[in-house]
C-alpha cells in the first residue's frame, strides 16, 4: 500500500539547510543528507491550508496570541497524554532552544553549575557554556545500545552550586522514552537539592508506544513544581522553520519569571504563521500523526533489520521515540575523522558525527530516517557497499 510519506518532494534549491548546505558541511553535494532533524515529508494539509489562508490577507502585522491557540494545545495534551493543563500553565517562545537559553538566563547566574545527561543534543552544551555557566556531565549508562540514567553519579556531582538540570525527554540522540519511575527518581534527587529541571519535550509526540511518554509537568506536584517544560510542533508536524514553541509549568512563579525574562530579550512573541500552523496542527493533526508514527517505526525497523542481516558490524537499537537512529560503528575500529571520512566519502551519506553529542558518542553516527523509504533503501545500500569495500 502506497503511503503519503512515500512521495519524494524536491527540497534542493529551496534554502533548506538539510539539502542546500551539503557542500559547506560535508565538502561535497554527493551525499544523501540524513542529518538535520527535520522531515522530508509534506506538512499536514490542514496546516498548509491554514498558512495559505493567512498569507492571502495582504497585511502581516503584529499578531496577538489568540485563545484558539491555547485551546488547541490544551485539547491536544488531553487527547494525546490525558493531561489536564490549565491555560495559566502555558506560554509561548520562538523555539525550544531559545526557551532553554531563557531558562538558563532566568533561573541561574554566571558560575552556577548546570547538569546535562550525555551523549545529548549539542545545543544543550552551548546553552550552558555560552551563557557563562559551568557544565556538569552526568553520562548515561549504556548496555548493548540501551541507555539508562546514572543516579548515583548524579548524586555525587550535585553540590551547592548546582542549580539546574536540562533533561532531554524523550532523549536525542539515543531515542529513550524515560519511564515515570525514572522521572520520579530524577525529580526526587533534584527536589532534595533544590535543582530546577528544564524538560525539553520537543519529541514527546513522536513516541511509538501509545501512552509511554509521561510529561514532566504531570508528575506529582511536589516533584513537578520545580520544573519548566517545552513542546513544539516543529518535529511533530515538520514546522521547524516557523520558530514557534510552547512553554509549560505548573508553578506560576517559575512561569512568570520565565515570561518576564523572555520579554526583556524580546522573545515573548511568536511568528504570525507559526500561530496559524500550531492551531491547525494541534486541532486536526491526530490522524496524520498516527500515520506518520507507523511509517517512521517501519523505517526504523527497516534499518535495524538491514543492519542485522547485511551489515552486522554496524548496530542500531530501534528507538522508542524520535525519527533519529543512533548507529554504532565501533566494530569497524575507525577513529573520529576516519569514521567521518568513511561515511562521507565512501558511503556518500550525510549523517551527524556522534562525538558532536559528547565524547560518549565517539564511534557513533546519528541518522535521520524521516524520509521516504526509497531514499532510506538507497542509503543502506550505499552503506553496505562501503563496508564491503572497507573489508576487501
Amino acid at each position: 500500500m502506497v503511503s503519503r510519506f512515500d512521495e519524494i518532494i524536491e527540497r534542493r534549491q529551496t534554502g533548506a539547510v538539510k539539502w542546500d548546505s551539503r557542500k559547506e558541511v560535508f565538502g561535497t553535494e554527493d551525499v544523501l543528507p540524513l542529518w538535520v532533524a527535520d522531515m522530508d515529508f509534506a506538512c499536514p494539509p490542514e496546516v498548509v491550508d491554514a498558512i495559505v489562508k493567512k498569507a492571502q490577507h495582504p497585511v502581516y502585522g503584529y499578531p496577538k496570541q489568540p485563545v484558539e491557540l491555547f485551546e488547541a494545545i490544551q485539547g491536544w495534551l488531553k487527547r494525546r497524554f490525558d493531561a489536564e493543563v490549565p491555560k495559566e500553565w502555558l506560554g509561548t517562545i520562538p523555539g525550544v532552544v531559545p526557551g532553554i537559553r531563557m531558562a538558563v538566563e532566568t533561573f541561574t547566574k554566571p558560575g552556577d553549575k548546570i547538569v546535562i545527561q550525555t551523549p545529548v543534543y549539542p545545543p544543550f552544551y552551548s546553552s550552558v557554556e555560552d551563557l557563562g555557566r559551568h557544565l556538569i556531565k552526568n553520562p548515561l549508562k549504556e548496555n548493548d545500545g540501551y541507555y539508562t540514567m546514572d543516579f548515583e553519579d548524579l548524586e555525587r556531582k550535585i553540590d551547592a552550586k548546582t542549580k539546574m538540570l536540562i533533561l532531554c525527554h524523550p532523549h536525542n540522540p539515543i531515542g529513550r522514552v524515560w519511564t515515570k519511575e525514572e522521572l520520579m527518581q530524577l525529580a526526587e534527587i533534584c527536589r532534595k537539592h533544590g535543582v530546577i529541571i528544564v524538560s525539553d519535550e520537543i519529541h514527546s509526540d513522536l513516541v511509538y508506544e501509545k501512552g509511554a511518554h509521561t510529561p514532566f509537568y504531570t508528575l506529582p506536584e511536589e516533584l513537578s513544581q520545580q520544573s519548566i517544560s517545552f513542546i513544539a510542533g516543529s518535529k511533530t508536524f515538520n514546522l521547524a522553520g516557523l520558530f514557534s514553541s510552547i512553554v509549560i509549568s505548573n508553578n506560576t512563579k517559575i512561569l512568570d519569571e520565565f515570561k518576564s525574562t523572555s520579554a526583556k530579550f524580546g522573545l515573548n512573541s511568536i511568528n504570525l504563521f507559526g500561530l496559524e500552523a500550531m492551531i491547525a496542527a494541534y486541532t486536526h493533526g491526530d490522524t496524520w500523526l498516527d500515520e506518520l508514527l507507523e511509517y517512521l517505526k517501519g523505517n526504523a525497523d527497516y534499518i535495524s533489520n538491514f543492519l542485522k542481516t547485511r551489515i552486522p558490524e554496524i548496530k542500531m537499537r530501534v528507538p522508542e521515540a524520535t525519527y533519529l537512529g543512533w548507529l554504532d560503528f565501533r566494530a569497524l575500529n575507525l577513529s573520529g575523522q576516519a569514521l567521518r571520512d568513511f561515511v562521507i566519502k565512501e558511503a556518500r551519506l550525510g549523517l551527524n558525527d556522534g562525538d558532536s553529542f559528547g565524547v560518549e558518542g565517539q564511534g557513533f553516527q546519528r541518522i535521520n530516517f524521516a524520509c521516504p523509504r526509497s531514499i532510506l533503501e538507497e542509503a543502506m545500500e550505499r552503506l553496505e557497499a562501503a563496508v564491503k569495500k572497507l573489508q576487501s
